[in-house]
């Protein structure tokens, strides 16, 4: 498993977000049993894109380019980590409760105790049943006809006859009258 100066390193600093994304990404691969996923043998599902989750990508092995790290925008520190080998699957809650209040301020001393703390005192693992989520998808690239940049085939727009990226689709369209 990656020390967490390594992950700091990746990160580019020490914050409190990437000391509890590493902490809960801990918590939940113990859970599973699971090692550092090599392609798609776990697969994370954040609910925030906040510090905490380059920990859990340098824990998990988990990654957007694997296809195996799902985003869902609740803005919640939450991790569901999925194993396909097991079939098993468990959430971490980072509920805080054990923190001290007067601790929140001072940013080098809570990352000291999130990092020691006993793993109730910050967060909670529980087992989840989900459903098995898709493996990566390889997908063809095709041109945009109007800026002529490659875009994976399923995200291409029908425009008047032509095929646009999104970003051109949504241009044309605001223009229209």
């Amino acid at each position: 498993m990656m020390e967490y100066q390594e992950i700091v390193r990746f990160h580019g600093h020490n914050c409190p977000g990437l000391a509890m994304g590493y902490r809960m990404a801990q918590a939940g691969m113990n859970a599973l049993n699971a090692l550092r996923s090599e392609d798609e043998e776990v697969v994370a599902i954040v609910e925030n894109n906040a510090c905490g989750v380059d920990a859990l990508q340098c824990v998990t092995g988990c990654t957007f380019g694997k296809g195996n790290l799902i985003f869902r925008d609740y803005g919640k520190h939450v991790y569901t980590l999925y194993s396909r080998k097991t079939g098993k699957g468990v959430r971490a809650v980072l509920h805080g409760t054990g923190i001290p209040k007067d601790m929140k301020e001072n940013r080098a001393e809570l990352i000291r105790f999130i990092l020691r703390a006993k793993e109730q005192d910050i967060l909670s693992i529980r087992e989840v049943i989900i459903d098995t989520p898709e493996t990566a998808r390889i997908h063809s690239s095709v041109d945009c006809d109007i800026c002529g940049e490659r875009v994976m085939e399923t995200r291409i727009r029908a425009l008047n006859g032509k095929t646009a990226c999104i970003p051109c689709a949504e241009e044309r369209e605001s223009s229209m009258p």
